[in-house]
C-alpha cells in the first residue's frame, strides 16, 4: 500500500490533489484503506474511557474520516468531469462500500449513545452558536438515519441505502451514455441555413475530429442550443429536440424508466421506515421551507401569478410564428427558434450581436474584477498546480492582506467524459484545526462554446450568466470561514445554497459591471450602452414562460417525492399529470423529462428543485439592497460576505439572512423584477 499516492500526504503546492500521479487502479485500494482508517477513528471515539464531551465525541467525529473525504471528493469529481468506463466501473464497486460504511456509523449504537449523552446535556455545556449547530446536526445525522430503529429495521435501511447508491449512479451513467451516443451529421450545406457562423465552424471541427465529412451536431449544450435556436430546418430541429427529450426513455440498454420508479419507491420506503410520511417530509425537515405543504403552496402561489403572463406570452409567440411562417401549432422544437426571432424584433437584440463582447477570457476577468471590487479578492493564474485535464485553469486566490483564501480550478469546455450542465464543487473543504485555518480548493465545471480555428470562445449571454452563477457558488466555498468542515462553505440548507449563486448573476445586467469586461474581442470597444439597455429591457422577455417551466420541474419533483409513489406504474402518465397545471406546448409522446432529470434522480435535488425559485425570492430581495446603496457598495458587500458567504451552515439561514438584510425577504421584489407585477 505504501506506493499508493492517494493515501500518503500529498507533496504538492498548497496540498493540492496530485492528479497526474493518480492511476485508476489506485482508487479502490485507497478507498478500502481510508475506510478502515476512518473506522479506526470511530472505534477510538467509541472506546474512550472518559465520559462523552463535546470535544472528545462531537468534534472528534466531525474531523474523522478526513482522508476518506479527500479521496471521495477527488474520485467523484473525476467521475463527473473526466470519467471513463474504468472509473464508472470503480464507482459501482465503491458506492456500496461507502454506503455500507456510512450506515456503520449512523447505526453504531455505542457511538450514538455517546452523541446522545452530549446532546441531552447541551443546555449545561455553554456552547458557541456554531458548536450548538454542529451538535444538533450530529444528533440528527443519527436519528434521521435510523439510530433509533430496531436491529431488524436497521438491516432493511442498509439494504435500501445500498440499492439507492447504485441506482443513482446507473441513472447518471445512462443519461451520459445517451448524450454521447446521439450524433446528427449534416452533409448538405443548405441544412445549415440560419445557423451562426461560429456554430457551423464548431460543428465542422467536431466532424473532422471524428474523421467525418460534413457538420456534426450533438446533445452537448454548446452544440444543441445554437441549433435549436437558429436552424431554419424545422425537421432537423425536431430530430434534435426529440433526441434530447428521449434520453433514458428508449426501452434500450440505457432506459431509466424502471430506475425512476424504483428510486422513488425506495426513497418513500426509507422515509416511512424512519417515521416520516414521505421522502419530501424527511428531506424538508432540514430546509428553510420545512414542509411539502409549504413548498407546494409556494409553487402554486407563484404559478397563479405567472400563468396568465405565460399564457399571454405563448399566444403571442404562436401568433408571431403563424404570421411569419404560417405555422398552425407551436411545438417544443419551435419555441426557442421563434422566441429568438421575436426577441430580435422587439428588442433588436440577437445573441450573435452580443457574443463578440463576451470572449471567455474577458468574462473570467470580469468575474474576478467584480469579486475584487466587492470582496477584495485577487486571482493569480498559476501553473505549478496539477490538473486532471490540460484544459483546466488553476488560480491562487488571495485577500487584501495577501493571505491565501483558496485554490481555484476552472474547467470550461465539453468533453466525452464530462456530464452536461454546469456545477461548482470542491476538492478540499475549509476548516480550522489546531489553530490552522485550512483553506479550501474550489472548482467550477461548465460546458461552454469552444474556441474554433478562427475565433476564441465567445459566450452567449446565457453562458455569461451561467459563469457568474457558478462563480457565486464558488465564492460561497472560497470565503468559508468556519471551524468545522461539515458546516463550511456550501454546507447549508439546500434552499439557501442558491442565494450566493443567483445573486451574483445580477451583476451581468448592470452597466457598471459590464463596462469592466464586455469588450469586443477584435476592437477592444466597450459594449455600447444601447446594447446594455437592450439586455436589461429583454431580461424579463418571456419571464412568465420561464417561470412556468421552472415551476413545472419543481411540481414534478414534488409529485415523485411528496406522496406515496407505490402505485405509480407508468413514468410518462405520472409525469403528464404532474405537468397538467403548467402545460403550454402539446405533449410529445416519445419524450419524457423524468428519465433524464439528473438533478432529482442522481444529484441532491430530490424534494429540493423548488429551491431555485425559493432562492430567487431571496436573491431579488437581497440585490434590491445592493441597488439601494450602489451595486459595488462595500458596506453591503461586507455584510453579505460576513453574514452569508463566510458563515456556511453555522446558523439557521433565516437568521443569517435577517442579519444581512435587517428583515425577512419579500416575494414582491422577485415578481417586480420578473415583470409579473407592476
Amino acid at each position: 500500500m505504501t506506493q499508493n499516492i492517494l493515501i500518503t500526504p500529498f507533496q504538492t503546492p498548497f496540498n493540492t490533489a496530485p492528479f497526474s500521479q493518480i492511476k485508476n487502479e489506485d482508487f479502490l485500494p485507497a478507498f478500502k484503506f481510508a475506510i478502515e482508517e476512518a473506522r479506526a477513528e470511530i472505534d477510538a471515539i467509541v472506546n474512550l474511557q472518559e465520559a462523552p464531551t463535546f470535544k472528545n465525541t462531537i468534534e472528534a467525529l466531525d474531523f474523522s474520516g478526513e482522508k476518506l473525504d479527500r479521496i471521495s471528493s477527488i474520485f467523484f469529481n473525476l467521475n463527473s468531469a473526466e470519467t471513463n468506463d474504468t472509473i464508472q466501473k470503480i464507482a459501482q464497486e465503491i458506492s456500496p462500500l461507502l454506503s455500507e460504511f456510512g450506515n456503520d456509523i449512523a447505526l453504531n449504537k455505542d457511538l450514538f449513545k455517546r452523541v446522545k449523552a452530549v446532546y441531552n446535556a447541551k443546555e449545561t455545556l455553554n456552547l458557541t452558536t456554531e458548536q450548538s449547530t454542529l451538535l444538533d446536526k450530529k444528533y440528527k445525522s443519527f436519528s434521521r438515519n435510523g439510530a433509533n430503529l430496531s436491529e431488524e429495521k436497521k438491516l432493511i435501511l442498509r439494504d435500501i441505502d445500498k440499492k439507492l447508491s447504485q441506482l443513482k449512479l446507473k441513472f447518471g451513467e445512462n443519461v451520459l451514455a445517451e448524450t454521447n451516443t446521439f450524433e446528427m451529421l449534416i452533409t448538405n450545406k443548405k441544412d445549415l441555413s440560419g445557423l451562426p457562423e461560429g456554430a457551423i465552424e464548431a460543428a465542422k471541427q467536431l466532424a473532422e475530429s471524428k474523421d467525418k465529412n460534413g457538420w456534426l451536431f450533438t446533445l452537448d449544450h454548446p452544440s444543441y442550443i445554437p441549433f435549436i435556436t437558429y436552424a431554419d430546418n424545422r425537421a432537423l430541429r425536431k430530430k434534435l429536440s426529440l433526441a434530447a427529450g428521449q434520453k433514458g426513455f428508449h426501452k434500450n440498454a440505457f432506459d431509466n424508466q424502471e430506475h425512476v420508479l424504483t428510486i422513488a419507491k425506495l426513497r418513500f420506503e426509507r422515509a416511512q421506515l424512519l417515521g416520516y410520511k414521505t421522502h419530501a417530509h424527511f428531506v424538508l425537515e432540514e430546509r428553510m421551507a420545512k414542509t411539502p405543504e409549504k413548498v407546494t403552496s409556494f409553487l402554486n402561489e407563484l404559478l397563479e401569478k405567472a400563468k396568465p403572463a405565460a399564457k399571454q406570452e405563448f399566444d403571442e409567440l404562436e401568433a408571431f410564428a403563424k404570421s411569419l411562417d404560417s405555422l398552425e401549432h407551436l411545438e417544443k422544437w419551435d419555441g426557442a427558434y421563434y422566441a429568438e426571432k421575436l426577441k430580435q424584433k422587439l428588442f433588436d437584440l440577437d445573441d450573435e450581436i452580443l457574443k463578440p463582447y463576451f470572449k471567455l477570457e474577458n468574462v473570467i476577468d470580469g468575474v474576478f474584477t467584480v469579486s475584487q471590487k466587492l470582496y477584495g479578492l485577487s486571482f493569480e493564474e498559476i501553473n505549478t498546480i496539477d490538473k486532471y485535464h490540460d484544459e483546466v485553469l488553476t488560480y491562487k486566490v488571495t485577500n487584501q492582506e495577501g493571505d491565501l483564501v483558496s485554490i481555484f480550478y476552472a474547467d470550461f469546455f465539453p468533453r466525452t467524459g464530462k456530464r452536461n450542465g454546469a456545477w461548482m464543487t470542491s476538492f478540499k473543504p475549509q476548516s480550522i484545526k489546531n489553530g490552522i485555518n485550512e483553506r479550501p480548493h474550489i472548482s467550477i465545471v461548465c460546458n461552454f462554446t469552444k474556441p474554433t480555428k478562427s475565433k476564441p470562445s465567445l459566450l452567449t449571454f446565457n453562458e455569461v450568466t451561467t459563469l457568474f452563477h457558478e462563480f457565486g457558488h464558488a465564492l460561497h466555498g472560497m470565503l468559508a470561514n468556519t471551524t468545522y468542515p461539515s458546516l463550511s462553505g456550501t454546507s447549508v440548507f439546500w434552499d439557501f445554497v442558491e442565494l450566493p449563486s443567483q445573486i451574483f448573476e445580477n451583476w451581468c445586467y448592470e452597466k457598471e459591471a459590464l463596462e469592466l469586461f464586455a469588450k469586443h474581442y477584435e476592437t477592444g470597444e466597450v459594449i455600447p450602452m444601447d446594447l446594455v439597455e437592450k439586455i436589461k429591457a429583454s431580461a424579463t422577455f418571456h419571464e412568465g414562460m420561464q417561470t412556468l417551466r421552472q415551476l413545472s420541474f419543481g411540481l414534478l419533483d414534488m409529485s415523485w417525492h411528496g406522496q406515496d409513489p407505490t402505485n405509480i406504474s407508468n413514468v410518462k402518465i405520472h409525469e403528464l399529470q404532474a405537468f397538467e397545471s403548467t402545460k403550454l406546448y402539446p405533449d410529445i409522446a416519445e419524450n419524457c423529462m423524468s428519465t433524464s432529470f439528473s438533478h432529482i434522480f442522481q444529484g441532491g435535488y430530490s424534494s429540493g428543485y423548488y429551491s431555485y425559485k425559493w432562492a430567487e425570492v431571496l436573491d431579488a430581495d437581497a440585490f434590491e439592497y445592493f441597488k439601494e446603496k450602489g451595486v459595488f457598495n462595500t458596506e453591503v458587500a461586507t455584510k453579505f460576505k460576513d453574514y452569508v458567504l463566510s458563515q456556511g451552515g453555522t446558523k439557521d439561514p433565516m437568521v443569517l439572512y435577517k442579519q444581512f438584510r435587517g428583515k425577512e425577504p419579500q416575494p414582491e421584489a422577485l415578481l417586480k423584477r420578473a415583470g409579473l407585477i407592476k
